[in-house]
């Protein structure tokens, strides 16, 4: 393997594994003694270093990690301050699945299908990044269309819309039961 992509190699798992990764485990990955990926691994930090890069490699015990550089951190805090936590609830979950099989759709056509009002359940979405506006329906009243984002395919973990599991007729029916049972529990309360 050529040295160039040995770095390549190392440069990615390193990144991808994102914690410490032992020095023989990477040599075994690039073909190399483990002194000769020591010395490689020592060579790509100190190149990191004058140019000045985001990142470093570090070595602690013959393990090996990608590390921000400390002087950068207040770059880190900056942007980690306000972390983004999440759960999806059932109610918000089911609207996903609408938009994200249906889009672009308006949110009355979201909920035609839930059967109860999806205000709320959208604008949790769009705050969690999953949804998004995708422009409006030529139509009166011009309604806003929404449709999912890249984050809701790094979130489930697709690279498409295409790759999204097909539902079954026998789902669709349950969805609509729930989403009538939703609706018939608020018309209660």
């Amino acid at each position: 393997m050529e040295r160039k992509k040995q770095e390549a190699a190392l440069e990615a798992v390193l990144f991808a594994v994102g914690d410490s990764v032992e020095e023989k485990q990477l040599a075994e990955l690039i073909g190399e003694s483990p002194k000769k990926t020591h010395q490689i691994l020592e060579e790509m930090k100190i190149r990191w270093q004058e140019e000045e890069r985001g990142v470093t490699l570090v070595c602690l015990d013959r393990s090996w990690q990608m590390c921000t550089r400390p002087e950068l951190y207040e770059y880190l805090i900056k942007v980690a301050k306000a972390p983004r936590k999440y759960t999806l609830s059932d109610t918000l979950l089911e609207t996903l699945s609408i938009i994200a099989y249906k889009q672009p759709v308006t949110k009355l056509d979201v909920e035609r299908i839930r059967g109860v009002n999806c205000d709320h359940a959208i604008n949790r979405l769009v705050e969690f990044d999953l949804v998004m506006e995708l422009g409006r329906l030529d139509a009166p009243g011009r309604p806003l269309l929404f449709g999912t984002t890249e984050q809701f395919l790094r979130t489930f973990g697709v690279g498409s819309l295409e790759e999204l599991p097909e539902l079954t007729p026998v789902e669709v029916e349950e969805f609509k039961e729930q989403a009538e049972q939703e609706a018939a529990l608020q018309l209660e309360t």
